[in-house]
């Protein structure tokens, strides 16, 4: 990303999506310390970039590119959490807020032993929530770091597809599941390498409908997330000056 302020409203955003809520102008102004002007033109600036869609007064839901950058933000951040409290013995009060001084800074390398060493935690300490999967295709974390090397100077941007909104796109980087929702899967011509769009989908938990090889197809939420789909990961320039005032500065609040 090109600023960790984008990165601190995908995080915002992402706390209320993974919990089935669109989020709110004055709910994200309220969790990040800054005024709800400020988060609307941000907002709006996010969503020219794909990341977000946007409608006044319905909330923000995140893209399937958006989600992918938060989910890496927030993947670090609840690897840390599990580390400061695991590793380290901070208090379960104090981990958050450490974890958002060092999340930015925290590269994919790092963030990939960190979740060995750890031996793959799925929670973290301070509200229980879910880790974000791995995106690398590996079937165990034996495999992760010879993995992230071969991705070191082409790193992919990858999401599952049930994270996808109406007229996202990719194209299939892997399959990870068990046996019967790969056959599934397979079966539907979702194979590695091919092109995959978004023509519908019901909110959050609900079905999406999708164009693979010509034809349209069905696939529900559970068995879409063993579908890892490479997007798009091009940005525009992101700096401060491009923000109003108030947004220049990084906000203060609660990310989790």
């Amino acid at each position: 990303m090109s600023s960790e302020n984008v990165e601190e409203y995908l995080e915002a955003i992402h706390g209320f999506n993974e919990k089935g809520q669109p989020a709110r102008t004055t709910e994200l102004a309220d969790k990040l310390g800054v005024s709800p002007p400020s988060v609307t033109e941000m907002i709006k600036k996010l969503a020219e970039e794909g990341l977000l869609e946007y409608e006044p007064y319905k909330g923000v839901l995140l893209s399937g590119k958006g989600m992918a950058y938060a989910q890496k933000i927030v993947r670090k951040h609840r690897l840390l959490e599990r580390f400061l409290y695991d590793f380290l013995g901070l208090k379960r009060d104090r981990v958050h807020q450490e974890a958002c001084k060092l999340e930015h800074g925290l590269s994919d390398d790092v963030a990939d032993a960190l979740c060995r060493i750890m031996e793959k935690p799925e929670l973290c300490p301070d509200d229980g929530n879910p880790i974000p999967p791995c995106l690398l295709d590996v079937k165990d974390c034996e495999g992760c770091a010879s993995a992230r090397n071969k991705e070191h100077n082409n790193p992919r941007l990858v999401v599952q597809l049930s994270n996808f909104r109406v007229e996202d796109e990719g194209v299939v980087a892997f399959v990870r599941g068990g046996k019967n929702a790969c056959k599934r899967l397979l079966d539907m011509g979702l194979t590695p390498g091919t092109p995959v769009r978004v023509i519908s989908a019901a909110p959050f938990k609900g079905p999406i409908e999708i164009t693979v090889r010509g034809t349209t197809v069905a696939v529900g939420r559970g068995l879409a997330s063993s579908v890892f789909v490479e997007i798009e990961q091009e940005l525009s320039e992101l700096h401060p000056h491009h923000c109003s005032p108030q947004e220049a500065s990084r906000p203060r609040g609660r990310h989790d």
